[in-house]
């Protein structure tokens, strides 16, 4: 697939880096030929200097040979209108990212397919989100809903309190049964593993497990940790994304918001009625303590600035707070936010990624989701017929050894995959796969 991306900047770059290893040719234009630079010696990419709002830009840099048009520009505007004239000049597809929620309404949305645009993202809604949805399952540092929730991806750490402890991660007794949870991968250290006969679970891992519906509040109560009704909660960073949590959550649940800055402070004192604005620095221990940081049950760091929202981190963590989430948006960082017991990480770019990976895949894909702890996906599929996946048992398929089937929906059945499951046409199926096996895999369904 040919792939252009309107912006060197740190979206542009990771989107480049992500999309590369996977075969396609991507060219990344930019007005700022230093950040070109940059990406060039990164990532195998051809690279255009320019505006991509220019027609002759767009020419130079292939756009009517173009599969799929990415605009992570850093003016909202300039998006709209590169992936608009990308998509007149004969790119297949046009994605274009924007800085307003009034744009994701239903009316909006249709205005911007009749432009031409394919699909519009606004990455701290969808940040935002997340973080809310994270709220509402606190055991978890990861939860994700497939095939409208019927079956769940939740990854949680096990504590010295936990039950699974010691045991083994699958059972060949229950090969053959009708389970209702499975274990898909387990991150130790850094490594990601995914299970098989003879292992078993140990402190400190990450496990990531797929589970029908109905079972999901069994599996989190494996981690040794309940869950938190969330009554008090902090917001440190009147961001866009800590604006947006705090006025969908300000009606049931009691915010406070901190933010240094004291004329932003003022602003959002106006807009969130129901939120309790502070002015005051969040690394500031003495003023987090007087603010009572010790008596909220969540508390999420979402400045903008991922070391500062480490440290927040690190301090809510010490004082109790049960439920901990940051926003960490250097890559490099999370391994160390991890580390040091914070409970969630979000990323901007990896939601993102999320979000575009499905447009580069010829399979039918639902959903794609980018993990954080792991570094690897999880994607939901429809299967199509004469598919190879619908030619023998899953144990039987010749899937890659670093991916995994989780589970299969089939009408209003759904499965647990084991190795005698037998996957129809028209299934949809949940795959945990690490990167460098995600093309191969997606050919299994297609």
């Amino acid at each position: 697939m040919k792939i252009i991306i309107a912006g060197a900047g740190d979206m542009g770059t990771h989107l480049a880096k992500m999309l590369s290893g996977n075969g396609h040719e991507i060219t990344v234009v930019d007005v700022d030929s230093k950040a070109l630079a940059e990406i060039d010696n990164l990532v195998d990419v051809v690279t255009v200097e320019g505006d991509t709002t220019q027609f002759s830009v767009l020419r130079k840099s292939g756009v009517r040979k173009c599969d799929l048009f990415i605009a992570v520009r850093s003016v909202e505007n300039d998006n709209i209108l590169s992936a608009v004239v990308a998509k007149q000049m004969g790119a297949k597809k046009a994605i274009a990212r924007v800085d307003s929620s009034e744009y994701l309404e239903p009316n909006s949305k249709e205005v911007f397919i009749d432009m031409g645009i394919d699909y519009i993202f606004y990455p701290e809604h969808i940040a935002a989100r997340e973080v809310i949805n994270l709220l509402g399952h606190t055991s978890t540092t990861e939860y994700v809903e497939f095939s409208g929730g019927k079956l769940s991806l939740v990854a949680f750490r096990l504590e010295l309190t936990s039950p699974l402890l010691g045991e083994s991660v699958i059972d060949p007794d229950t090969l053959d049964e009708d389970i209702d949870y499975r274990t898909v991968a387990i991150v130790r250290g850094s490594k990601t593993i995914i299970p098989k006969l003879g292992d078993h679970y140990e402190e400190g891992d990450m496990i990531y497990v797929i589970t029908r519906h109905n079972a999901t509040q069994r599996v989190v109560e494996q981690s040794g940790r309940g869950e938190v009704t969330i009554r008090n909660m902090m917001i440190l960073g009147g961001s866009r994304i800590g604006v947006r949590i705090a006025s969908e959550l300000q009606n049931d649940v009691n915010v406070k918001l901190v933010d240094y800055n004291a004329d932003k402070a003022f602003r959002l004192a106006e807009f969130l009625d129901k939120t309790l604005i502070i002015n005051e620095d969040g690394r500031d221990t003495e003023a987090m303590i007087e603010e009572d940081i010790a008596g909220m049950d969540a508390f999420v760091a979402v400045t903008g600035r991922s070391e500062t929202n480490i440290l927040a981190a690190m301090l809510a963590k010490r004082m109790g707070v049960k439920k901990v989430i940051a926003e960490v948006e250097n890559i490099n960082y999370i391994s160390l936010a991890e580390s040091i017991g914070v409970d969630t990480i979000i990323n901007k770019k990896l939601i993102t990624a999320s979000n575009i990976f499905r447009f580069t895949m010829a399979t039918d894909v639902q959903t794609v989701k980018c993990l954080t702890g792991s570094q690897s996906e999880v994607m939901e599929f429809i299967v199509k017929p004469n598919s190879p996946a619908t030619k023998g048992r899953v144990g039987d398929i010749g899937l890659p050894d670093d991916a995994i089937i989780g589970g299969v929906v089939r009408g209003d059945r759904v499965f647990i995959a084991v190795d005698d499951t037998q996957i129809n046409a028209y299934d949809r199926v949940v795959v945990f796969s690490m990167p460098d096996s995600v093309m191969r895999v997606a050919e299994f369904f297609n």
